[in-house]
Formats: structure tokens, sequence, C-alpha cells
């Protein structure tokens, strides 16, 4: 098996290249295109415009201007206290694995409709799809165990007529699996992706919470607010990440050749060993780790793939050429 992770140094990593949210975000233009932004923004010591980003509607505000203004929406919200993620790092997550199919195809991007992605795990916010059909035209399916998030996220693409035709939502029926009961057996995708569920419970969620806002507002916080809100399902799972990992990378197995690329967001750098060492057993042919960064967090991405190379030049030359 070819392993060609990258090892995690000690210089920092930044946003990807193609990443559209690399500099400061342009507040008073973003307030012009939400008006709800407006009352949040606010002058910082420095005497630059900002945010409280420990304000759930405050951050709602923001991602709904910068999807209206840089991912061409005409609409978009969720319910209250549905996951709010930050868009620079979802977008970053899926510039990165566009690269990875890049390497599998003579180092172009692959890009247009015919390209389907497997989010799972899609929430209400439909993120992923958005700015993966935006930034690349992929189309997508969008997989959740809870009813309502797919219901806000197809309203969201019912309200915005250049996402008609591109995002399909499924249930996932039984939680304890992530692809059986979402993909059929001849089903093909050229990706998935996932943004797992960190804690194993909801009082580690909201202990790991309280931790990060003292250590960022320098004083003891004592209220578990989430600033990107977030369902149970969404933020813990029993087991934790390594625990939903592990079980996404044994069933993937039972998918190998129905997916060019599997990937997941890792948070925790002490699980990867687990993950590399049950890669290895499921009989992955290549898997490849990248590094992520945005502001004070620091994360990864696990791809692999269990076509040989062969495999992977009939996908590529199937489903990525002359696009």
């Amino acid at each position: 098996m070819a392993d060609t992770k990258k090892k995690e140094g000690t210089e920092k990593p930044t946003l990807h290249p193609r990443n559209k949210h690399t500099g400061r975000y342009d507040l008073r233009a973003l307030k012009l295109i939400n008006t709800d932004l407006k009352p949040f923004v606010e002058k910082n010591k420095y005497g630059n415009l900002t945010i409280d980003f420990f304000n759930p509607v405050a951050v709602k505000a923001l991602n709904k201007a910068i999807l209206i203004s840089q991912y061409g929406l005409d609409f978009w919200d969720i319910p209250d206290g549905f996951l709010c993620p930050p868009i620079p790092g979802r977008a970053d997550y899926l510039h990165h694995i566009a690269d990875v199919l890049a390497a599998s195809n003579d180092g172009d991007l692959v890009k247009g409709e015919k390209i389907k992605c497997l989010d799972i795990g899609v929430g209400a916010n439909c993120v992923y799809p958005i700015i993966g059909n935006n930034s690349y035209e992929w189309s997508f399916i969008g997989s959740d165990i809870d009813s309502k998030a797919i219901e806000a996220a197809q309203k969201i693409v019912t309200s915005n007529p250049s996402l008609h035709g591109k995002i399909e939502f499924r249930l996932q029926p039984k939680p304890e699996h992530i692809y059986s009961g979402v993909l059929n057996t001849e089903e093909k995708v050229d990706l998935a992706i996932c943004n797992p569920p960190f804690h194993a419970t909801q009082a580690e969620a909201e202990a790991g919470t309280l931790r990060k806002l003292s250590n960022l507002k320098k004083k003891r916080v004592k209220k578990p607010e989430l600033n990107f809100s977030g369902q149970g399902g969404e933020l813990w799972t029993d087991g934790g990440e390594k625990r939903f990992v592990l079980n996404m990378i044994n069933e993937s197995a039972q998918y190998s050749k129905n997916c060019a690329w599997f990937s997941t967001l890792v948070s925790k750098q002490s699980n990867l060993r687990a993950f590399y060492d049950r890669l290895e057993k499921v009989g992955v042919v290549e898997h490849k780790t990248t590094p992520m960064g945005q502001g004070n967090k620091l994360s990864r991405i696990i791809a692999w793939t269990f076509l040989s190379a062969p495999e992977m030049e009939t996908w590529a030359n199937d489903r990525w050429k002359n696009e």
C-alpha cells in the first residue's frame, strides 16, 4: 500500500491558495448584502471592523452574507440551533480534496456536473454542496440522519434556482451506518467527504466549548454557548470521532469500487495512528493526509482509495476527461 501522508511539523498551515477567504472579511460590504448583519458590526480596539464571533446570531448573519455575495445564492437560512459552520474552513476542505482528484487526473482539476460528491452529514446548512457546486460545478448527494436538517437543506436548494437539479438529499435511516442505506450497490460517486462529530457525549462537547471560549476570551466562561451552534448528532456521537471514523473506514471497504476517493476531516491528531492502522487492515491502495489551518484551529483531511493505478486511470478516463 502506498502511503503518501504528510508529517505535520511546526509550520502552521494556512488557507488553500484558491480559497476566497484568505483576507479579512469586508464587513462594510457584507452588511449591505445582509442587513441583519449590520447591528453586529463594530470597531475593535485597533479600529478595524469586526463582529462578536462568540454570538451565534452574528455568525449566522455573517454566513448568510458570505454565501449570498460570494457563492451566488438568493436565499440561505437555517433553523435555530443547527450547526452554522465557518465558511473558510469548509471551502478549504473542498479545495484540498479537489487537489486529491487532480493528482489522479494528470494534475488537471476535475470539474463539471458529471462529478458527484457524497457529503456525509450534510446538515441543515448545506454549505459543502453550495461551495463545491459554485467552485467546481460538482453535483452532490447530501445524507443526514436528521430529517429536519434535510428539510432545511432542501428549502435552501428549492429557493435557489442555481442549485436546482444539482443537489439531492437522502435520509440515513440507520445512524450506525455511513454508506449503507444511502448509496446503491451499483452507484458510483467520485468522492465522499465528511466532517464527523468530534465529541463522545454532550457533556464532553460542552466542556470542550467552555475550555475553548475561556482560552479565547482569557477569562473563565461558565455558559457553554456554541458560537456555531449545532445539534447533538452534529457535535457528538457514541465513541466520538475515533469510533465514527473507524466505522467509516470499515464500511468504505464494502463500497471499494463505488467511490474513487473517500475522505474525512480529522480534528484529533492522536487518532491518526489508529486510522492508519485500520486503513492498512482494510486494504486501501493509497491514503493521503493533508494538514489544514484556520486561525488557531488545526485539523487535517485523510483521503483513501481502494482503486489500483490502472483502475484509477480507467475511472478518470471514463468520468473526468473532456468535462
